[in-house]
């Protein structure tokens, strides 16, 4: 018993290097600079106008437009966080973080979705005082900065589309699309004072742009906590994982299997997987991780071999876990 279980332990620890160098060849890390450049120049061009659009709105007295602006300026935090994400997924795992730094990016998300709820309070509370107490909007303004914004937004828009499209380039899009709405939420605003001088028509709009911001939000609030408790990625279905490992040539079954996200886009899996022989594991490795990834573009795995026949007689004596 004791010989078998240090045979396993050897082929598990010879099967990991085996493993690591697959990972890396399956391309384990989606990460690379054309990414993170596109998310560094999107972020310059939407934080320099979101500040020129809140000056704009302030000096207009537009809550449309400077709701647009704290909304841009939320999407900036994201394209940071995104941008960020690149680089520190380029950082090499040591010994105080054994998986790298990939978690900073949940962590920023987290963050940036309890700021956007923050704006979104802000605004909304300033809507319903301009009801109370409707204030002058100076139209023309507000359309020229808002038209202004959506030809920024495409532009930003045009980058992103054009970049490596992880999903933290996927993500800031989504943001951007939404800034696109704002700034035709503005330019309506504009309109309406302009022509008939309908002030209630600039809260009423920040109010669906302040929607607009929650909905996203809240999104990423339930994305980010479903990571952070280690929840099955979306979109992965765990039963159906388990009975792919156990079709694979030579696997008999799997059991103690678990998956989790180490970040929006980096799966990790870990699974006991029991074998006829242990002289077979070399060969039965590369064909699960090779199924794991393709199939379900899982790449970060840790795969523990055991014997079929020592497997079922430690169901039975449940003293044998302790051997050595």
């Amino acid at each position: 018993m004791a010989h078998a279980h240090a045979h396993a332990r050897h082929d598990h620890e010879h099967g990991h290097e085996h493993e690591h160098e697959h990972e890396h060849g399956l391309g384990g890390h989606h990460h690379h600079g054309g990414s993170g450049r596109a998310l560094v120049l999107s972020l310059c061009l939407t934080l320099s106008f979101a500040f020129v659009e809140a000056v704009g709105g302030w000096w207009a007295d537009s809550l449309a437009l400077m709701s647009d602006a704290g909304h841009m300026l939320t999407d900036s935090s994201s394209l940071a966080i995104g941008a960020l994400a690149a680089w520190m997924a380029k950082r090499p795992a040591s010994k105080m973080h054994s998986f790298g730094l990939q978690r900073a990016e949940v962590l920023g998300a987290l963050i940036n979705a309890v700021l956007m709820i923050v704006v979104v309070v802000a605004i909304a509370f300033s809507a319903i005082q301009r009801f109370a107490e409707p204030r002058e909007v100076a139209g023309m303004p507000v359309m020229v900065i808002a038209t202004i914004g959506l030809v920024m937004n495409i532009a930003v828009a045009a980058i992103l589309m054009r970049g490596e499209q992880t999903m933290n380039v996927r993500g800031a899009l989504i943001h951007v699309l939404g800034d696109l709405l704002g700034s035709v939420a503005a330019i309506v605003a504009g309109a309406v004072i302009l022509l008939t001088g309908w002030m209630p028509i600039d809260p009423l709009l920040s109010l669906a742009v302040s929607a607009l911001i929650l909905v996203s939000a809240w999104r990423l609030l339930k994305d980010v906590v479903h990571v952070l408790m280690e929840g099955v990625p979306k979109g992965v279905d765990a039963t159906r994982v388990s009975d792919e490992l156990a079709g694979v040539e030579g696997v008999h079954a799997v059991h103690d299997l678990h998956i989790w996200s180490l970040s929006s886009s980096q799966r990790a899996l870990a699974a006991h997987i029991e074998i006829g022989r242990m002289s077979d594991w070399q060969a039965i490795l590369p064909r699960l991780q090779t199924l794991l990834a393709e199939r379900f573009s899982i790449t970060h795995t840790t795969l523990q071999p055991e014997d079929r026949q020592t497997a079922r007689a430690c169901a039975v004596d449940t003293d044998c876990g302790v051997a050595t």
